[in-house]
């Protein structure tokens, strides 16, 4: 998901880390705050007041070690004063400091929201093509990653780099005015040598960095795609497949991590051995001083709480360092996201869709996934106002590639769909998505409640709105028989609930929309038959006045529809009212209207059943046995058998 190429040069990762840090510095600098850019400056010059303390209190310590080595000048009174003028500066340096995280606190967490939010706002801007072709889990990974490195860069870069080199500059500016230019050079070298090498070491070991957070990532989405599929798991018995699969991305990151603790060990022996020979080089060279004369007591004590003062902060550089690095590269990762160009996107100045009567038009649509797979042609068609159209055929045939089209999760390749006249394409998104209301074929629910889930329709619906919906849906009676009624919650994609129980949910949460077109796709394909006919009567009771579209594989449920669509390769093989299409024995309607009648007669619930159990007995019959429509299939109920168990039961 990164940007960064495995073989870039040190210019390239300059470029993209400047690139990271100038588009955070937007958020930082807010052009329409000039409260939060006020904070800003005031946490920059509480920044230069905290290291300007730092670096005038050892001159107190020097001056009051000085004042105790002279025996004529030891009376109490003046080191008093100059150990009180030292402890106010350290109190004084640590004290800016804090104020200066309590400053900067809003704008940095401000500037952590606004990313989150756009980032996330982002994403569902994104097309469906995009989404199916991605990971959720490595996509929540890198939004987490990001959102920890906006913090860890705020608060290292701005609050510990740059003080450290800013301290190193005022600490060399003081030795340079106070003693020999030597002091000032051994001084400076040692800290740009420290600097360096531990860059340059950091830099070689972040390869190890990121492969460990590549096997973090796989390891992580396998745990979290196994855990969703926990039913298929135990299905298969797969549950050691599974662990093997988990701990071979676990064992890679393993490998990585070792490597990466390893080469730290020689980052600390390398910086430990520099800051030893420059401390030891100042020391000779005030040693030397102190006895020719020229330098006192309290400046070795100056020179040495100057080299110990800028070590500690130096010593954390090369863990500084690696994980600003790592935050620029997560950072990175989860602004490419924010980068990601929506495939589907509203016109500049798109208007919303005109209110209408609810006119469907599709008209010479062709469509593909890609170039290879093309799903629609030339299809053409028009729901009128308050009419109910169903649109049937064989798998493949581009029936739910309609609705997604209809819903503009994708923009047909050619021709056009208009609403009441308006060409989608050419009207908000939003605006189009609240004109028309849907109940899938595979509900999926929040992990929330059941009133959350049925208001998610309409969620400034009153409490009134959703219980009379969830009763034309059939659902209110089973939900008041719940412990906890609607604040009953329905588990990971509601899978508390059974397939009926969730189905019923969504119709509520359609009737609930209350909007102008409804399209169902096969809408009651999870229900038993007695509430399938409840359900119906309620969807015709919904859908009157409305313009309906009807995607279904059980053709007993859209006998009543004004006209019934019939494709096949994605072309309308054939189009009419229920009794015209019967009268074409030849017809593929008449043909697929004569096997579920069969099916039914058989006692399976659809023509689906009967093609998925065909497929199993081809598969494992032996060679020669007679299966499917042609005859008798073996283990096939009696006639008169009921439907299914729920209807038996």
């Amino acid at each position: 998901m990164s940007r960064r190429r495995p073989g870039a040069t040190w210019r390239d990762t300059l470029r993209a880390d400047s690139r990271v840090l100038m588009n955070l510095a937007r958020y930082i600098w807010p052009a329409d705050a000039p409260a939060l850019r006020l904070r800003v400056v005031a946490a920059v010059v509480l920044l230069v007041a905290a290291k300007g303390a730092t670096v005038v209190a050892p001159l107190y310590y020097k001056q009051a070690v000085d004042a105790l080595d002279v025996p004529e000048l030891a009376v109490v009174v003046v080191p008093i004063a100059l150990f009180l003028a030292y402890g106010v500066a350290r109190f004084l340096s640590q004290a800016f400091v804090e104020l200066r995280d309590a400053v900067f606190a809003r704008p940095s967490e401000r500037a952590v929201r606004t990313i989150a939010l756009e980032v996330f706002q982002h994403l569902h801007a994104l097309s469906l093509r995009f989404h199916l072709d991605r990971q959720t889990g490595g996509i929540s990974r890198a939004i987490e990653r990001g959102i920890r490195a906006i913090e860890y860069l705020l608060r290292m870069v701005l609050f510990s780099i740059i003080p450290t080199f800013l301290e190193i500059l005022f600490v060399a500016g003081v030795l340079l005015y106070l003693y020999e230019l030597r002091f000032a050079v051994v001084t400076f070298v040692t800290l740009v040598a420290y600097v360096v090498f531990t860059f340059a070491v950091t830099e070689w070991r972040l390869k190890f960095r990121r492969a460990m957070n590549l096997m973090d990532s796989s390891a992580s989405t396998k745990a979290i795609d196994s855990l969703l599929n926990y039913e298929t798991v135990k299905y298969f018995g797969n549950e050691l497949h599974e662990a093997r699969r988990f701990d071979r991305a676990r064992r890679s990151y393993e490998d990585a991590a070792v490597k990466s603790k390893s080469s730290l060990s020689l980052l600390n022996v390398g910086q430990a051995m520099i800051i030893a020979v420059g401390a030891t080089a100042l020391m000779i060279m005030a040693g030397f001083g102190v006895a020719d004369g020229s330098m006192s007591m309290g400046d070795v004590v100056l020179v040495n709480s100057y080299i110990i003062q800028l070590y500690i902060p130096l010593n954390a550089l090369g863990f500084v360092y690696r994980e600003m690095k790592q935050s620029l590269t997560d950072l990175e990762d989860m602004f490419s996201l924010g980068a990601e160009a929506p495939e589907i996107s509203d016109e500049a100045g798109a208007p919303d869709l005109a209110p209408g009567a609810g006119e469907v038009r599709f008209d010479h649509v062709a469509f593909g996934y890609g170039p290879d797979r093309t799903v629609l042609h030339d299809v053409s068609f028009t729901v009128p106002p308050g009419h109910t159209v169903a649109i049937v055929g064989p798998s493949g045939a581009g029936k739910s590639t309609i609705s997604r089209l209809l819903f503009r999760f994708y923009d047909v390749n050619s021709g056009a769909i208009r609403i009441d006249g308006q060409d989608i394409r050419t009207v908000r998104q939003a605006s189009l998505r609240r004109a028309i209301g849907i109940v899938p074929q595979d509900t999926v629910l929040f992990n929330d409640s059941i009133y959350y889930n049925v208001a998610y329709g309409r969620p400034d619906a009153s409490r009134e709105e959703v219980e009379a919906a969830a009763k034309l849906a059939h659902i209110h009676a089973f939900i008041q028989t719940l412990p906890e009624g609607y604040d009953t919650v329905v588990g990971e994609r509601g899978l508390k609930l059974s397939g009926g129980e969730r189905q019923r949910v969504a119709i509520a949460r359609t009737i609930l929309k209350q909007p102008r077109i409804l399209l169902f796709d096969e809408a009651t394909s999870a229900l038993d038959t007695h509430t399938e006919k409840e359900i119906q009567e309620a969807l015709k009771s919904i859908s009157a006045n409305r313009t309906t579209l009807v995607i279904a594989h059980r053709l007993s449920t859209i006998i009543d529809a004004d006209r019934i669509i019939v494709l096949k390769d994605g072309h309308i093989a054939e189009q009419g009212r229920h009794g015209e299409l019967l009268t074409r024995p030849d017809g593929l309607y008449a043909g697929m209207w004569r096997q579920q009648q069969l099916a039914m007669a058989r006692g399976e619930e659809d023509l689906r059943q009967v093609s998925v159990r065909d497929s199993f007995e081809r598969a494992f019959a032996p060679v020669g046995t007679p299966v499917g429509r042609s005859g008798a299939t073996p283990g096939a109920p009696p006639h008169g058998a009921p439907e299914s168990e729920e209807e038996e039961s």
